[in-house]
């Protein structure tokens, strides 16, 4: 018998593995490759420009951190003619390999789902990471089309601390549990 997409959903082959972190210091400059990053909710990496704006009380934190899955880097390279792509053309702050980053976002609005990354840090994927127009002079003729599709995912942080290349990022609890902890011990002992 076939088990439920929902539990479908929360079944993951392998762990992921940070195998970039890239900031982002100024508007359309070169970005910084770092072994490590703090990341702090409500506002992103630190050192990065995203991270060091000022946001008004109840502004939309949806673009936090971007992900970009280092896998899609060769078809990305296939599809613009080039013999490999540099993950700091693509402006994404993590790139991780080893597990499907489209994955991470449930089909099911009431079971979203919370994500380590090593032992410190959880986000709430927001979104895709659509390509701006500057993928067309960063990857060629074509490059914006080519990233489409392919622009990773954006992210929220729910709880900072440090990101580390190498760390994990694996499958947490559901939205709903962290966003309301009271609720969800009630439901463990009712």
């Amino acid at each position: 018998m076939t088990p439920p997409l929902r539990e479908l959903t929360d079944s993951h082959p392998r762990v992921g593995r940070i195998a970039s972190i890239w900031l982002r210091v100024e508007r359309a400059g070169a970005l910084r490759q770092v072994p490590q990053a703090l990341a702090t909710p409500g506002q992103g990496l630190a050192g990065d420009r995203y991270g060091q704006r000022e946001r008004s009380p109840g502004a939309n934190h949806k673009r936090e951190i971007t992900l970009f899955q280092a896998e899609h880097l060769a078809t990305l390279a296939a599809w613009t003619g080039h013999d490999k792509i540099d993950p700091a053309l693509l402006r994404r702050n993590l790139v991780v390999s080893g597990i499907n980053l489209l994955a991470l976002r449930s089909p099911f609005a009431d079971a979203r789902c919370v994500w380590h990354i090593g032992d410190e840090v959880l986000i709430d994927v927001t979104g895709p990471c659509d390509p701006c127009s500057r993928m067309e002079a960063a990857l060629g003729a074509g490059g914006y089309n080519a990233m489409r599709g392919l622009g990773g995912l954006t992210a929220r942080i729910l709880r900072g601390g440090l990101i580390r290349v190498g760390d994990t990022l694996r499958p947490g609890p559901l939205l709903s549990e962290v966003l309301n902890p009271a609720s969800a011990s009630d439901k463990a002992n009712g």
